[in-house]
């Protein structure tokens, strides 16, 4: 049968932000998951992005559950990048919930609550129900609206065909109300439900591909129906398992939804829910889509946050959980035992480790390029190569924050092009880490609680460890 999707909608006002991750698109494999050398916003990291590669085969596969991956590596080495580019190649039927590691500290609930509404969240439900509908081509609409105004309700006529059959329905105020709203027109293929009066749109007619309409290039064209006008369709809703425990849970669980005023949600109710979904997958009218639950900073969770993330990992409906984290051997927070990256040896023992490698030269002086597209800024070839020089000595991350700054700078000066000049002037104006911390060293003793001890050696050593 084929599957309509009643909850497609965009809208076309919405502005993107340039954001950190913005330009990437995915994780850049080719079908037989090799790296290419620079595809889809991600460079370098050849490794790392072939093993994510195969956890998101795993993942669409969706048959094993509970797997754990860290992403490990020093700051800057586009960790966050490769969860990314697996959230976008995973697409938007997969759930991919993100958070950080200290977000659980700030919550107005239970650590191990808010835990679970992520891992809920990472779950997806796609249930099944058949409906009919009415799918065919506008031939025309008449709307007859009253002489007087507020005398009568608007009524109209709408005349539906397909290529076997040709009808004329009847409108309602309702109806002409719905038809305005999805700016429907003759020539256009449209889909009614019968339950809820919901129109969609599917697109033009390929018999007005001709026409002379002021159509934009998103113009879809699509088939004139076939058979009869009346269809039983199986439609598709994709939900996450979180929404259906809050829509349960409160007696405005709808709304709860927007407001994000979730609160504590008992384990009945989910106890419940999970009966329910199990019955639904039994009867085919459900099938579960796990997901990805990524938790950056995860050396933030403290050793209660790593015992229940070993307990849940266990559950048959645990999603793939993929963490990351900076940090080399430190305390587990909560303890005083120290652990490599900052994670308890039995959880780390559960973990398939990708490590990320500093970015070669030639790596920050592509991927400064991918930003300035991004960032539509247009830069000389010797900007480029000072900044990718500045990149190198100090960091990436500071490297693409000069290149706004130097945007900025060229457009004051009425420039069109950012040169040299203009990165020398915001390298001067903002300091990266190395040079403020060089500028503590030089006026400690002007600062307030200072502890760093003032010998030679302690400063070179201060020095080297903040570099």
């Amino acid at each position: 049968m084929a599957e309509l999707k009643l909850s497609e909608s965009r809208d076309l006002t919405r502005i993107e932000r340039i954001g950190a991750h913005s330009h990437i698109r995915g994780l850049g494999l080719d079908s037989a998951l090799e790296p290419r050398a620079v595809s889809e916003g991600m460079v370098g990291q050849a490794s790392a992005r072939k093993a994510a590669g195969v956890i998101l085969q795993m993942i669409k596969e969706g048959k094993i559950a509970g797997r754990a991956v860290l992403l490990a590596g020093q700051p800057g080495t586009g960790k966050t990048a490769i969860a990314m580019g697996m959230a976008k190649s995973l697409g938007q039927e997969t759930p991919f919930a993100m958070m950080a590691g200290s977000e659980l500290f700030s919550l107005e609930m239970s650590k191990t609550e808010a835990l679970m509404q992520a891992f809920r969240k990472a779950i997806g439900v796609r249930i099944k129900e058949e409906t009919e509908v009415i799918e065919g081509e506008v031939v025309e609409i008449q709307i007859d609206r009253p002489a007087v105004s507020g005398a009568a309700s608007k009524t109209g006529k709408l005349t539906l065909k397909t290529t076997e059959m040709e009808t004329v329905y009847d409108l309602g105020a309702k109806m002409i109300e719905a038809l305005g709203k999805e700016k429907v027109q003759s020539g256009d293929v449209i889909v009614i439900d019968k339950a809820s009066g919901k129109i969609i749109k599917l697109g033009r007619s390929f018999a007005r591909s001709r026409d002379y309409d002021a159509m934009g290039p998103q113009t879809k064209f699509v088939q004139c129906p076939d058979g009869e006008l009346q269809k039983r369709k199986e439609v598709v809703h994709s939900v996450t398992l979180h929404e259906i425990d809050v829509i349960n849970s409160r007696t405005q669980g709808f709304l709860a939804l927007f407001t994000g005023d979730t609160g504590e949600i008992r384990a009945e109710v989910r106890e419940q829910i999970d009966t329910k979904v199990a019955e639904w997958r039994e009867e085919g009218k459900a099938e579960i889509v796990p997901g990805v639950l990524f938790i950056d900073e995860v050396h933030m969770l403290d050793i209660e946050c790593f015992s229940f993330l070993n307990r849940a990992l266990e559950n048959e409906m645990a999603p793939i959980l993929v963490v990351a984290t900076n940090r080399g051997i430190t305390h587990i927070r909560g303890t005083n035992y120290k652990s490599p990256h900052g994670i308890p040896i039995d959880l780390l023992d559960r973990l398939l480790i990708i490590s990320t490698q500093p970015f070669t030269e030639d790596e920050i002086r592509k991927i400064l390029d991918i930003r300035c597209q991004e960032e539509d800024v247009e830069m000389s070839e010797d900007a480029k190569v000072l900044l990718t020089k500045i990149g190198v000595e100090t960091s990436l991350r500071y490297a693409i924050h000069l290149i706004t700054g130097a945007a900025l700078v060229c457009q004051k000066r009425k420039g069109k092009l950012v040169e040299m000049e203009d990165i020398s002037r915001v390298y001067q104006l903002f300091l990266d880490v190395k040079r403020s911390t060089q500028y503590l060293m030089e006026y400690q003793n002007q600062y307030m609680f200072n502890e760093v001890p003032t010998r030679d050696g302690d400063e070179d050593e201060a020095i080297a460890m903040h570099s």
